[in-house]
């Protein structure tokens, strides 16, 4: 899908929206499903039309010949008729309504759930480039807006189609040189809609985006991390103003929106009046001249309002349809977007893994290209797009964003983490039960090395295998199945501690729950808060310290039951006591299973069968602790500066 047509399509900033065939049977797919709904509807409009053009007809009855032959008898017939008429289509109305919400709610819940389900496919990388605020703004304004095309305009146009019609029928068995007259400024309809849709659409493309720009704001400095952040540097002030700007872009679109709307309409307004003038001159002569009744002229009048609302309506529709294309195309922005992480076919099942674990050959460069990614949008304090910044890499050349030269530093100039590639010839073998410890400085593309694993990336050259199956030969879900993570930072939903754990397995039993928390050293903190494993733990688990966190995450995992283990042991930033209990309980969780572990800890490392050291993306030491100290190399360094003053914790 890579260069592909509807790609530059989607990546150009200044094509216009336009309605397509493609895009419309694209567009209709979504109202197939509500088809009869969408009949029952227009059967419902068929009716009201019919009942209203019996309105006019009444009133010439009563103009012309009931009120001067005192027919008092069918004065109260028609008088009654003017009562039910309208007492019918409010009946009627209310049932249309109800069938149109039904569409409209569905095609809502259709897109909501085709994009979170894209959404839930997509890979790591792009979330690392998209902000939160930007999705949303897909999932609520642009899906409601993309709903009114299929509830609401598509309906529209047919009405108005059939009234106009239906109108027209009437008036030209009413009197046919009144008629041509009535249509003669029907250009002048089409040239204002031309003139005022196009700006009416821009304008509207334009209000989704500032809207969206100030949603990502929201979300960026709303959420538990975001708003530590901004009150530790003391920026209170300067969100506030940042807010006020995207707020103020947001209510000056609005208002060009509304204004330039209401235009719209009041140019179409003076277009009517024109007809309308004409049309009441010259029935007026017929009048004077005997030639028209005055009750044929009030019902004329009536049918004219009817069709000019007609008209003006379908002169409105495909403005309106365009705006919703807007937030289509939006939709389907996302819909399109392509798949970095797919399974196979016929992809394998793993099943009764062993655990082994073989890195061949791993060669890892993170993409930064756009392909692949939302279209940019302009952020606060930068006149250019913003190039994804990623750890453990930077930027090649063919970016264009002056990437650093693959070079070793000179003698003396210390060991720089900056490089293209984040993982470079990555081989070694983990047999099943095994511990491996990945030492090495911070950047050295440890992390990057265990996202391989569950696929979060795939290797840019090389193959990974797990009992030797390579794992882009296996279905995603028994993949990751067969393995349990803990990242350094822990992320907990804003729920219960029970919820938080049942994430893992979902059939779990208290039992199991209990067992799993006693493992992880968690047990009696939960059972001695009030609510025990009912209690909330705040956005993102700020309830709970650090080690409590990185305690109910073991749990997690321990409930999982993974084959194959890979965690983060960063224990470095907690005390003494939460520390040497995530230790027990990693030991605990670690017994029997194939581990991955990025090593902090004295402990660890000399327990790991294993030792790779990493360093600008390669590894370029391994072995046991005393063979790697006894090579006097970078292991030995980092163990002088970080390891040498631990006492291992037992």
């Amino acid at each position: 899908m890579h260069g592909s047509g509807w790609w530059s399509y989607l990546r150009s900033t200044d094509e216009r929206p336009k309605v397509t065939w493609d895009l419309m049977r694209r567009v209709l797919r979504y109202s197939y499903p509500y088809r009869y709904k969408i009949m029952g509807m227009l059967v419902m409009i068929l009716t009201t039309t019919g009942l209203t053009l019996l309105t006019p007809l009444i009133l010439r009855d009563l103009i012309d010949r009931t009120i001067p032959s005192g027919d008092v008898n069918r004065l109260i017939w028609l008088a009654l008729a003017l009562l039910v008429i309208p007492l019918l289509r409010g009946i009627i109305s209310v049932f249309q309504r109800q069938l149109n919400a039904q569409v409209g709610e569905g095609v809502i819940y259709d897109l909501r759930v085709a994009l979170f389900s894209r959404l839930q496919r997509m890979s790591l990388r792009f979330f690392t480039n998209t902000k939160v605020g930007e999705l949303m703004s897909r999932l609520n304004n642009d899906v409601v807006g993309a709903q009114n095309a299929i509830s609401s305009t598509i309906v529209s146009i047919i009405t108005y189609i059939i009234e106009a019609a239906a109108v027209l029928a009437v008036m030209l068995t009413l009197e046919w040189r009144l008629t041509i007259i009535s249509v003669v400024i029907l250009p002048l309809f089409i040239l204002a809609a031309r003139r005022l849709g196009d700006r009416l659409r821009d304008i509207a493309r334009e209000h989704m985006e500032i809207n969206a720009r100030m949603n990502a704001m929201m979300n960026e400095t709303l959420n538990i991390s975001g708003a530590l952040l901004v009150k530790l540097f003391g920026r209170t002030q300067l969100e506030i103003q940042r807010f006020d700007q995207r707020a103020a872009a947001v209510r000056d679109i609005g208002v060009r929106r509304a204004v330039t709307g209401m235009t719209f309409f009041a140019i179409i307004g003076l277009v009517s009046a024109v007809g309308t003038a004409l049309v009441y001159g010259l029935g007026g002569y017929l009048v004077i001249n005997d030639l028209f009744t005055v009750g044929t002229i009030v019902a004329f009048g009536s049918y004219l309002s009817s069709l000019y609302s007609s008209l003006q309506g379908l002169a409105n529709a495909p403005v309106e349809f365009a705006t919703s294309v807007v937030s289509f195309e939006r939709v389907f922005e996302v819909i399109d977007l392509p798949l970095e992480i797919t399974e196979k076919e016929d992809a394998h099942v793993l099943k009764d893994v062993k655990g082994e674990l073989v890195f061949e050959d791993v060669t890892f460069q993170y993409d930064v290209r756009e392909q692949g990614l939302l279209r940019d949008v302009t952020r606060y304090g930068q006149m250019d797009r913003v190039t994804a910044v990623l750890s453990d890499s930077v930027p090649g050349p063919e970016q264009g964003n002056g990437a650093l030269d693959e070079k070793e530093p000179e003698e003396g100039e210390g060991r720089s983490q900056a490089r293209q590639q984040a993982l470079r010839n990555i081989s070694f073998r983990v047999s099943p039960g095994q511990l491996v410890a990945l030492v090495g400085p911070s950047g050295a593309g440890k992390t990057t090395l265990t996202y391989l694993i569950p696929r979060l990336y795939d290797p840019t050259s090389g193959r990974i295998c797990i009992d030797g199956y390579d794992l882009r030969d296996v279905t995603l879900e028994s993949l990751t199945e067969q393995i349990g993570m803990v990242t350094q930072e822990t992320h907990l939903f804003h729920d219960t501690i029970r919820t938080n754990l049942l994430y893992a397995r979902l059939d779990a039993t208290q039992e199991e729950l209990e067992a799993a928390a006693r493992a992880a050293n968690i047990h009696d903190f939960i059972t001695g808060l009030p609510q025990g494993y009912d209690t909330v733990v705040g956005e993102r688990g700020y309830r709970l310290s650090g080690g409590e966190k990185q305690r109910i995450a073991i749990a997690r995992v321990i409930l999982k039951d993974p084959r194959i283990l890979v965690l983060d042991e960063a224990t470095s930033h907690l005390d003494s006591e939460s520390e040497a209990l995530i230790q027990e309980a990693l030991k605990r969780v670690m017994a029997g299973r194939t581990s991955i572990v990025i090593a902090h800890r004295l402990s660890t490392i000399l327990a790991a069968d294993q030792i790779l050291v990493m360093d600008r993306g390669e590894i370029v030491e391994r072995g046991t602790h005393e063979e790697l100290l006894n090579q006097d190399g970078l292991y030995a360094s980092l163990y002088r500066t970080q390891f040498m003053r631990e006492r291992p914790v037992v």
